[in-house]
């Protein structure tokens, strides 16, 4: 099988990582702003989530000639190791529950902020976790101020959201003040009843003709009007609540595989191999398979947050955004893979550098969903703050950098 030794390899495998894990949130959330269900939407990106493992598998797993200490990937399979491959199934299942949460967290907080908060508990919790797993091989004087610069950032994370929702506030109120101080107007005028409703239909943002701008109060409206989840009315803590879940589960799939490919806690027989990276990776993404599955087809039947209800015959026929969906998924599993294979070579805790994919992501949601456009300067200003803080707590994360004997 091939293994990354090098550090120099380690960091490449974590900026590609990087790209990956960063683009496919965006690719989800452009459907979700288009109106798929994400019960399908999840269902699509799952398979090739999947397909991804496999194909690692069977290519990097087995490059080269197996031996006893260093098995291929089909080797493995047959030996003795199912503590290891436990941990690492139970790794799939807690980042299969923080991706389903963040799908939804999405369109609560937006891309943005979920990004930031999500990878920034991860860090966190999930890099001190694997610091001590991997035998402190990471510079600890390095290490651990980013790891507080990544607390700062979730701080940062959260004050750009409730300064954004204020900003939205604002806009719809005064929207409504003055659409209603023109609907007076147009009946004191005595305007025929087939102008003043189509004047209406225009208010509500259900008849308007040109494209509204970003960060305007008629652009959200018409996101509104479109978007699988409804979230006007809903409270600022349902989406906070939904990211900090997602945070913590993301924080545990790591540490959970580093158990896996590593055995810190001596759960295999002496004369078992460890799981290689791409063992542990597939047994990881079919347990994050099965979870996600189970719980999508249960959503379809029983949605949450006042999604309409769907089914089975009514994902397999809906093709809109399909090969999107499917894009996603292998941008994941891809992105997780080389995720692993950095963090064998050069430390897990590192490895949490690609937690950076917000600035990716934040990048998308900017370009393409005109996020924190229109906002306040104070808004700017805390989503600045955010972001210089992330950059600099990835820098000092990858600086820390060690080598695994």
């Amino acid at each position: 099988m091939y293994v990354v030794e090098s550090k120099g390899g380690a960091i490449a495998c974590m900026l590609l990582a990087l790209f990956f894990l960063g683009t496919w949130p965006a690719i989800l959330t452009l459907l979700e702003r288009r109106g798929r269900l994400p019960q399908h939407t999840y269902l699509d990106y799952t398979i090739t989530n999947l397909l991804a493992a496999v194909i690692i598998a069977f290519t990097f797993g087995e490059i080269g000639k197996s031996t006893i200490e260093k098995p291929n990937f089909i080797n493995q399979l047959s030996q003795d190791n199912w503590p290891s491959v436990l941990f690492a199934m139970a790794g799939g299942i807690v980042l299969s529950l923080g991706n389903l949460a963040t799908q939804y967290a999405w369109a609560f907080v937006g891309l943005s902020v979920t990004e930031v908060i999500t990878s920034s508990i991860t860090v966190v919790i999930g890099t001190t976790l694997n610091y001590f797993l991997d035998d402190k091989i990471n510079k600890a004087e390095i290490l651990f101020p980013g790891v507080g610069c990544f607390l700062i950032a979730v701080c940062f994370g959260s004050a750009v959201h409730s300064s954004n929702a204020a900003d939205n506030k604002a806009k719809l109120t005064s929207f409504s003040n003055d659409s209603k101080a023109r609907a007076q107007g147009l009946k004191d005028a005595s305007v025929s009843k087939e102008t003043y409703a189509n004047k209406e239909d225009l208010e509500n943002g259900t008849a308007t003709k040109e494209k509204a701008e970003f960060g305007t109060a008629h652009f959200l409206i018409e996101l509104e009007n479109k978007r699988a989840i409804k979230v006007f009315g809903k409270g600022t803590f349902i989406g906070l609540a939904i990211t900090f879940f997602a945070g913590v589960c993301f924080s545990l799939f790591s540490p959970a595989f580093n158990l896996a490919t590593n055995d810190q806690w001596h759960t295999l027989q002496n004369d078992v191999p460890h799981l290689s990276v791409y063992t542990a990776f597939f047994y990881f993404s079919v347990s994050c398979f099965v979870i996600a599955i189970i719980l999508n087809i249960s959503f379809l039947y029983r949605p949450v947050l006042n999604l309409p209800k769907s089914s089975f015959k009514a994902y397999l026929s809906d093709w809109n955004g399909r090969g999107w969906a499917l894009l996603a998924g292998f941008l994941c599993g891809f992105g997780n893979g080389l995720q692993f294979m950095g963090g064998q070579a050069a430390g897990y805790a590192a490895a949490d550098a690609v937690q950076a994919l917000p600035l990716v992501s934040t990048f998308w949601g900017i370009l393409l969903f005109g996020e924190y456009r229109r906002s306040s300067r104070r808004t700017y200003a805390l989503l600045v703050g955010m972001l210089s803080m992330f950059i600099i707590a990835v820098g000092v994360l990858m600086a820390s950098s060690g080598h695994r004997k």
